[in-house]
């Protein structure tokens, strides 16, 4: 019998709590992780809109989760539910992972990172110097721009469907030292000359993820050769992004990655065990 089946009384429970969820790859990669150290835990995925977040929050406590993870749309408006934000968390104002310390929640941020180390691994020589483009103005591209932020682009570009909010994600990478030229755009507005001048593009947003809105052609349309493209959406296939930028000789990564990369920290930080990385990316088909 699978370990994973094997619940009982002293179950440990861990959870990912989002609107949508059933796409995520995460209850696969955690339990897959869990089985290979023998680890009496189980991770579940709970589907919480945006009105019910407040009740799952306090469903952590109440109920003793050992912890959860939070995405769209709860990543941001879940700090001021917790007892304490630490670290990347802190100075992005997004939460991606949350430890449950007997009844105090302690939220962190390790898409980050996450992000940084698989963006590395399509980049070995780095993205230092170059002109970014980062499509989206919530918490998912709160963690990228810090990570490029890190990474010393040249020049970072944030276009957003709602530009104030693109113009608080440049605030924020402002005030961490961001990159020289920082600039903010309308989504709806942005021009296929933008778009082929940025060597790193990242799509940040649910768009092109089911459920999620389709991705602007002015983007599809307009990556390809010398350019490096990450999508933080990930499924079954390629994006329509990653898919035109290797046809046109780029290259490209979806988000599978990233997901195993921040999942291992938050694995870690929830177990104190290390995290079983092969068999998390084995889980995910990366």
């Amino acid at each position: 019998m699978d370990e994973r089946l094997r619940i009982g009384g002293r179950t440990r429970v861990v959870a990912i709590l989002g609107d949508p969820v059933a796409h995520s790859l995460s209850p696969a990669l955690h339990n897959a992780a869990f089985s290979a150290l023998g680890l009496d835990w189980v991770y579940v995925a709970a589907r919480v809109p945006a009105e019910r977040l407040t009740d799952a929050v306090e469903g952590v406590r109440g109920l003793g989760l050992a912890g959860v993870n939070l995405t769209v749309p709860h990543k941001e408006s879940a700090i001021t539910r917790l007892d304490e934000v630490r670290d990347d968390a802190a100075r992005t104002g997004a939460v991606n992972t949350v430890v449950n310390h007997d009844g105090r929640l302690v939220g962190h941020n390790t898409d980050v990172e996450g992000f940084r180390r698989d963006l590395r691994r399509l980049v070995p020589e780095g993205v230092e110097g170059l002109p970014a483009l980062v499509v989206g103005a919530g918490g998912a591209a709160r963690a990228v721009v810090l990570a490029l932020v890190r990474e010393h682009v040249g020049s970072l570009t944030i276009a957003g469907r709602t530009p104030a909010r693109a113009r608080a994600v440049a605030a924020m990478a402002a005030e961490l030292g961001g990159a020289p030229s920082l600039e903010v755009a309308d989504l709806a507005d942005l021009t296929a000359s933008q778009v082929r001048g940025a060597a790193v593009l990242v799509n940040a947003t649910s768009l092109g993820m089911a459920g999620g809105g389709q991705v602007p052609a002015v983007l599809v349309d307009n990556v390809g050769v010398d350019q490096i493209v990450y999508d933080v959406v990930y499924g079954r296939r390629p994006t329509d992004l990653v898919r035109a930028c290797l046809a046109r000789g780029g290259r490209a990564a979806d988000g599978k990655g990233m997901l195993v990369e921040q999942a291992a920290t938050a694995f870690e930080l929830w177990t104190g065990h290390d995290a079983p990385r092969d068999v998390m990316t084995d889980a995910v088909g990366h």
